[in-house]
Parts: structure tokens; sequence; C-alpha cells
């Protein structure tokens, strides 16, 4: 058979399309799955009926609205949506930005569907799941190094809620020190992630935000202006989101410190940084990572998810608890202290995840680590390179190196040509490719994120790129091409302005009928 032969890296793409009904719909009343056995009656006899013994209150009383469908229906339903859906399995997928969708070695996925996993419950005595409380432990070991911290806790399911949990720290130290009413204020900075300040409002803080200098690093003397005996704490991304690392950050971290302020360190993707440097160098109290991104795990569309919060001795009172110890003999929960903010959730958070990272670290060691973020930040700057060559494009702030990740505009190519990034977005999906504009505000402008970590090959990078000149092209000769997108994708045009409105959203199908078919 003759091959087809490319002069081109930019791909033919053309998305399954099913369609495809909402799982409910498919309901059909008597149709199973699978159908149990009913109890053998010496069973029946002996226990009598199981359902006595739930209390009455947490009985339903009346069964859920489940759909009913039939084994077959159900694969196939499943399988054609997983044909309507890329990911990095099945794409160069270095458009989703801060969020590090690298690729996952599928040994450790076998891992963790081992049944020495699988059968585990958290509320089994802590001696007979001593296994999982090793790589608990073991993987806070290995964080410690890795950051400088002195203990670490895995309950957090995510960033977020990672950051949330750095911000009740933050409160119940200067609540501990009679200074919780009058230190509250939090300083971040407007590239950070919105979570911090986001958190940080929850736990009842004022925020105070700083703006870039003309070169896009956090300013110095605006943080001097802000430190007063009302600041509380610090709390940065470096690198921000825009790629810019930092190097000033130890003056930063002093001056909050001779304040009387905490320094917390949004390290959720630290891609860029692994063995280079650390948490506490930088001076900071607390960091957090996620599993989910720098360390291999999967994203899964929010969860389950793992922000690995780590602090120094000053602070390890306030974790919450129980936390994974080794006696000498055997692998422990102890209990905190009362200072402990708590817990953030359930048990002692993902053990799939946990494990995943354990593994990855391992299989790496110190200088696969360290090899992992020089590659991250050559894939970064060869992207950054051949990025600005291509009509259009820019990056802006200062020029030269960034670290894993680069926050562009095609700000030039609206102004010329009247399409934007929304409209590049979805032109993208015609190529199987997939990237992300920015969370808002967009304070920079027509703006686009991508991050190649250490997972993608130059002939990746490649197209990649290739498919954006391909599209730059475009807008300047049939810019309709572009603004009419998708052409081969499953979904034509979303409406975004939707996304503002409550009364449009339905979350569950429940919600979903409560709007459309009201009483």
């Amino acid at each position: 058979m003759k091959r087809i032969r490319r002069d081109h890296k930019v791909r033919r793409f053309h998305q399954a399309k099913w369609d495809e009904p909402v799982i409910f719909e498919l309901h059909r009343p008597g149709e199973r799955g699978v159908i149990p056995p009913g109890t053998e009656a010496g069973i029946a006899e002996a226990v009598g009926e199981g359902s006595a013994r739930i209390p009455s209150a947490m009985r339903r009383k009346e069964a859920p609205a489940l759909p009913e469908i039939g084994q077959a229906k159900v694969l196939r339903h499943y399988l054609r949506l997983s044909q309507e859906t890329l990911g990095s399995d099945l794409n160069v997928e270095i458009g989703q930005g801060t969020c590090t969708m690298k690729y996952i070695p599928r040994i450790n996925e076998m891992l963790i569907r081992s049944p020495n996993l699988m059968e585990l419950h958290p509320l089994q005595d802590a001696g007979s799941v001593q296994g999982i409380l090793e790589i608990y432990y073991k993987l806070d070991q290995a964080m410690r190094e890795i950051s400088g911290m002195d203990a670490f806790t895995f309950q957090p399911s995510s960033g977020t809620q990672a950051l949330l949990a750095m911000a009740s720290i933050v409160r119940a130290y200067h609540d501990s020190r009679g200074e919780g009413d009058q230190r509250d204020e939090i300083i971040t900075t407007i590239f950070s992630h919105p979570s911090q300040a986001a958190t940080a409002a929850v736990k009842g803080y004022k925020i105070i935000t700083l703006h870039p200098d003309e070169d896009g690093f956090p300013d110095l003397e605006k943080l001097k202006n802000a430190i007063s005996e009302r600041t509380a704490g610090f709390v940065v991304a470096n690198p921000e989101d825009t790629g810019i690392y930092n190097h000033r950050i130890r003056e930063f971290t002093d001056v909050v410190h001779e304040a009387g302020g905490i320094c917390f360190y949004d390290q959720a993707n630290a891609n860029g940084l692994l063995g280079i440097t650390r948490a506490k160098e930088a001076g900071f109290d607390m960091c957090f990572f996620n599993l989910h991104k720098t360390f291999a795990a999967p994203h899964m569309c929010g969860g389950p998810a793992t922000g690995a919060l780590g602090v120094t001795d000053s602070l390890k009172r306030f974790l919450p608890g129980p936390l994974v110890d080794w006696d000498g003999s055997r692998y422990v929960l102890v209990e905190q202290s009362g200072d402990s903010i708590g817990k953030v959730r359930s048990f002692h958070g993902v053990a799939q995840t946990v494990l995943r990272s354990y593994a990855w670290i391992m299989s790496l060691g110190p200088d696969g680590l360290k090899n992992v973020a020089q590659i991250a930040v050559l894939n970064n700057n060869y992207l950054y390179h051949k990025i600005l060559q291509i009509r259009g494009a820019s990056a802006p702030y200062i020029k030269g190196r960034r670290l894993e990740q680069v926050r562009y505009s095609w700000k030039q190519l609206t102004d010329e040509t009247g399409v934007t990034t929304e409209d590049i977005t979805r032109r993208m999906c015609d190529f199987g490719l997939h990237y992300w504009t920015s969370h808002h505000p967009y304070i920079v402008p027509q703006p686009f994120t991508l991050e190649p970590t250490e997972s993608y090959s130059k002939e990746d990078l490649d197209e990649y790129i290739e498919a954006l000149t391909h599209i730059s092209n475009e807008a300047y000769t049939q810019p309709h091409i572009v603004k009419l997108a998708p052409h081969n994708s499953t979904v034509h045009r979303n409406v975004e302005s939707s996304l503002d409105d409550p009364a449009k959203w339905c979350i569950t199908w429940r919600a979903y009928l409560k709007k459309t078919q009201p009483e």
C-alpha cells in the first residue's frame, strides 16, 4: 500500500459525532443490566431483612430516580461519549495551560487497579492497611525533600481546597497569638490564580492585589506600601500565570515576615521547578502541590484530585489530622492537637492519586525529577521562540526566557483581522487540538496560555505550532473560516453568555426537569 506523504504537520481531523441523548432519556422501565441473585433462604432466616438494620432516619422514602437500562445499551452510550472526547491520550494536549495535562504512565494505572488497593476501606483498623499508610508516609517524606517543608497532609481534594486550608491555618495562627482580629488583610498578585484571593475572602480576609511592574514582575515597592500591622499573610504563585519567575521572591517573603505575616506558596504546578528551587529557601511557611498536575496523576474533570499541603514545623500543629507517622514498628495515624483547623475532607485524601504520584516520583528519582523540570522549560522556551514568529502573536512583558508556560496574546491579530482568541479556540478543534485562553479577568488582551510540560517531543510541538500558524494565515486571508469554526466538531458553537445566567444553569438532570417542565 502506497503511503500518502504529508508535506505539513497539520492533521486532517473530524470529530466522531453521535446523536447521543442524556442517559436519563435512555430509561426504559423494567430494563436491567444485571439482575443480582436473591438472598438464600438460610441466610434470610439467620439475618432477616438487612435493610431493617438501617436507622429509619437514613432510609429513603422512595427509590432513587435512576435510569433503568440494559447492559449493552449502557456500554454503547459511554463508548460513544468517549469517542466524542479528546484528551492527552488522543492528541497533543499542550493547550490546557496551568492544568498540566501531561502523560500519565500506564503502569501506574495498573497499580491503582490492584485488588490490594481497590478493596481497602478508609475505616479499616490501621493495622490492616499498613501498605497504603506506608505509601502516605513515604510520599510525605519525598515531598519534604522536594519543598523543604517539615510535614505534609494529603487531605485537600484540590489546589483550591489546599488554598482554603492554608488561609484557615493563617487565621488559626494569628488567633493563637491574639492577633486574629487585628490582622485581617491578605496580599496577593493579579497573575496568581483567582482561587488565592477567593479562598482568603471566604475566611473573611480583605484582599489586596498587587499589579506588575512594566516587565511583568510583582512590584516590591507596592508590596512595601501595602504592608501594615493588619497584614495576615502573602500568597503568590511563582512563576505566575504568565510564566515569569520572580527571582527576587526572597525579598518579598522577608518583607512580609518582618511585618509578622505568614507567606504561603501556590505551587499547584511546579513542573519547571523540581530539583531547582524549593519553597523553604524562598522563605515560605507553607506551600501546596497539585498531585494531579506536577506529579502525573489525572485531573479527572475536577476530581478525585489532591492538593498536597506542606508546612514548616512552626505551623505543623495547625494541620488537619490525622497524620501518618512511623512509631518504629508500624505506621500509625496520629491525631492532631486542639490547635488543628480540623478535617478539610473525609479520611486522608485520595489513595489512588497518592499511589500514582509516589510511583512517579520513585521511578524518576531526584535526578529524574530535575530532568522533568529542565525538559519542561526547554519545551516551553522552544514553543515561545516559535510562536513569537507567528503573525499577530505576542507575549507581553519581559522578553526572553519564561519558565514552564507563557500567557500569549492575539491582540495584534484581532486588531488587524477581527478574529478573536475564542474564534481560534474553536478553529483548533478542527485539527483535533485544544488551547486555553485564560481565567478572568483578561489582564492580557486576547490571551492564550500554553504549557507543553516534559511529555511532548519536538515533533509534537511542531505540529501544534504549525496548526497555530495555519490559523493565523487563515485569519489574514480568509477570516470567515476561523470565525465560523468549528466545522468538524460534535458541538458547533457554545452560547457562552449563558454561563453568566444562573437561570440557564442545569447542573443535574433533576434541575433540568424543574426548569424545562415546571409544575
